[in-house]
């Protein structure tokens, strides 16, 4: 495998440029730039709806060397608007490798550079914080320079963004359980992961994954013993209509489960502000606290938004639903992670417990949803 020696910049808001090579498709993409932290898993990275309208850069300096394949996919294409990476590998290694990530990259369009320092980029994003980008490449990589950064400029920012609509399903589909069947689960579609429907389908739910743009009222007509919102991309603040929809299915009583967008949907049904952080959490390796047991998590994350609530006391919701606690808590700068209502059946974690990629230290989370709705259904019997 041989690349090209075409060239290709990128260009951020504040005016800081970064010229390397092209790598992917040719052309110009737009997005907000953000870093991730991960060393292994950049197939389940770029497949991860909840990166949609973003341009990744990659910490790792060595990426591709795996290829790719068509089991790892968390979606059925990927979602990032572009991607920026320091070496590329020229060589796949791996026996389950079908294809090369830079062939695969070509095929769905999506615009790379290669060849700049990406901790530089990592240590400027973090100082200044996530910003909006443009890479150039090929021969858009020779336009003019306040051409391109008036460009960048004229993007849209994340904030203020409803994405949901866009990586959501347009129709609605069953999953079958996989084990001892304990009943239908309504799965609102936000950006939700592959791995995230059999974690749900091996614990017993027919996991009914439903568009973004249903009602309370089909929810309610699949009759689920609960309800789970998935991951996703966009600002919650943006989301009005999702929080109105799950205020509707807390007031029903129904167990709920939500991770990541799902978790600040929660946030802000119970009463509770959001806030975008300065350059978020992506990574596979974020340190979280129990804090009812005191147990340290190492997680994986996507998400640059958080839930502005109260750490370390119990609190009641603003909402009306009754006392809520801050179950869990980034170690790394003390953000909320996650939330647990004591009064109505419902909890929520800010990182993916699905760990694709990722750790497995979360797991238990699928297990605690499916104990909570057990207990509703004896209460209930």
């Amino acid at each position: 495998m041989t690349f090209s020696k075409d060239p290709a910049v990128l260009v951020l808001e504040d005016g800081t440029r970064y010229d390397g090579l092209a790598y992917g498709a040719r052309g110009t993409t737009l997005g907000e730039v953000v870093f991730a932290t991960g060393m292994t898993g950049y197939q389940e990275t770029l497949t991860d709806p909840s990166y949609a309208g973003q341009i990744v850069v990659m910490t790792a300096p060595h990426i591709g060397n795996t290829g790719v394949n068509d089991e790892d996919p968390e979606s059925s294409r990927i979602w990032v608007s572009g991607y920026v990476v320091r070496d590329p590998s020229r060589v796949v290694s791996n026996f389950r490798a079908d294809g090369s990530l830079d062939d695969d990259l070509v095929a769905s369009n999506v615009v790379g550079i290669s060849g700049i320092d990406t901790r530089a980029v990592t240590r400027r994003l973090r100082d200044a914080g996530a910003m909006r980008g443009g890479i150039f490449s090929g021969a858009d990589a020779a336009l003019n320079p306040d051409e391109q950064l008036t460009t960048v400029r004229a993007a849209a920012p994340m904030s203020g963004r409803n994405l949901s609509s866009e990586v959501s399903t347009t129709e609605g589909y069953v999953i079958p359980a996989t084990s001892e069947s304990i009943g239908n689960l309504a799965v609102l579609d936000l950006g939700v992961k592959t791995s995230t429907l059999n974690y749900l389908a091996a614990r017993g739910f027919e996991v009914h994954v439903l568009p973004q743009s249903v009602t309370l009222e089909h929810v309610l007509a699949i009759e689920p013993v609960a309800v789970f919102f998935s991951n996703g991309p966009g600002d919650p603040g943006a989301s009005d209509r999702h929080v109105e929809l799950l205020t509707g299915i807390l007031k029903q009583g129904l167990p709920f489960f939500g991770i990541c967008f799902g978790n600040q949907l929660l946030g802000r049904a119970l009463g509770f502000g959001t806030y975008k952080l300065p350059f978020g959490h992506r990574g596979i390796n974020q340190p979280v606290l129990d804090v009812a047991t005191g147990r340290i998590e190492v997680t994986s994350h996507n998400h640059g938004f958080a839930v502005d609530a109260p750490i370390g006391e119990i609190t009641q919701s603003p909402a009306g639903f009754g006392r809520v606690e801050v179950s869990h808590v980034n170690l790394n700068d003390n953000v909320v992670e996650g939330l647990r209502a004591l009064d109505i059946p419902a909890f929520s974690v800010q990182y993916h417990p699905e760990a694709a990629a990722g750790p497995h230290d979360s797991n238990y989370l699928f297990d605690r949803f499916r104990a909570l709705v057990l207990e509703q259904k004896g209460a209930h019997a």
